[in-house]
């Protein structure tokens, strides 16, 4: 097959490359009628413009890398989607890179790949997203990144969202219940999101007028394998929590998991609740009660800022998102 070229586009329109190039990069300068015949032209011969000759031409690699150390492959899976998504309504390419953060060349690591790669931009993921040597890195090599759900918000962009609100509102839907021995599998300790969600399920205890146990406060690592230990733990007690909401969904489905295990029935003789909404909530039984979060949305529009950025077409911001609820039948009334 013979490749379209772009001076076949400027043959078919009677204009010159450059105003291709220009109309291509969305450029200014350029007449709206002017722009409607390149594009249908562009249509019409199917052309694709080469990367590697838009990169020569604007000194960009029109790659944007997407980082992540992340157990959670549901919930890496939902991001990816949105940053792809974003990528090609601009026409770039997406690299997806995982790492390792606690790992002593970590940073070492990222150079590296920086150096090999070029992107033009990186989306960053919990826990990158709050690495502080990274940051200081791409700060001083003056490169653009986005996060996701960054701890410390202030001069960022990206995309976040109220997951403190959004775990006291879980814990107060289970008081609705009647629930009043709720425990809590947390997340990681590095995560912000670990953090707060845990501070989030303290907000809802006390808006309740319940007291924290420490005993239904275990620790996880946001995974499966972290869910279903602590459950085993939870159900070891001499007086097991009637609820458990657990910081994400995998480490609810472990908890699921673990009360099979066990043969305690959910949600009749426990209810269980996630955070996320990740696929996997309704492909177990019962499908899961979790917060809805965005996630794919929340990885599109932080591609989106950060191109913003790239490109120098507009503010780029700190986006805030919204949750939801969504009630299903892991969670039930109690005995």
């Amino acid at each position: 097959m013979t490749r379209v070229t772009i001076g076949d586009v400027a043959r078919i329109v009677g204009t010159s490359k450059k105003t291709i190039s220009r109309v291509l990069n969305n450029e200014p300068n350029v007449s709206e009628s002017m722009r409607q015949r390149v594009l249908s032209a562009i249509a019409t011969l199917n052309y694709r413009p080469l990367t590697s000759a838009r990169s020569l031409a604007t000194n960009r690699s029109f790659m944007i890398g997407l980082l992540y150390d992340n157990l959670s492959p549901s919930y890496i899976m939902e991001v990816q989607a949105g940053v792809l998504e974003a990528c090609e309504a601009r026409h770039y390419s997406m690299m997806v890179q995982p790492l390792v953060s606690t790992a002593a060349d970590f940073v070492e690591r990222v150079e590296e790949i920086l150096s090999r790669h070029q992107p033009d931009g990186l989306i960053l993921t919990p826990p990158i997203t709050d690495h502080p040597q990274l940051l200081d890195c791409l700060r001083k090599h003056g490169l653009p990144f986005a996060s996701i759900a960054p701890r410390h918000p202030e001069n960022c962009i990206g995309v976040m969202l109220h997951e403190r609100e959004a775990a006291a509102a879980m814990v107060e839907h289970l008081v609705s219940l009647g629930h009043r021995r709720i425990a809590h599998i947390l997340g990681d300790p590095e995560h912000g999101a670990g953090i707060w969600r845990l501070a989030g399920y303290r907000d809802g205890l006390k808006r309740a007028g319940l007291e924290e146990d420490p005993m239904y406060m275990v620790q996880g690592r946001f995974s499966f394998e972290s869910g279903v230990a602590a459950m085993r733990q939870l159900l070891a007690l001499k007086q097991r929590p009637s609820a458990v909401f657990a910081a994400d969904d995998d480490m609810a489905i472990g908890a699921i998991w673990a009360a099979a295990e066990a043969g305690v029935s959910v949600p009749r003789d426990i209810s269980i609740c996630g955070f996320d909404d990740t696929m996997i909530a309704t492909q177990v039984w019962p499908p899961l009660t979790t917060i809805h979060q965005p996630v794919r949305e929340m990885g599109r529009r932080a591609t989106q800022e950060l191109l913003l950025r790239v490109l120098d077409k507009g503010e780029p911001r700190m986006v805030e998102v919204d949750y939801e609820m969504r009630i299903r039948a892991s969670t039930a009334a109690t005995p």
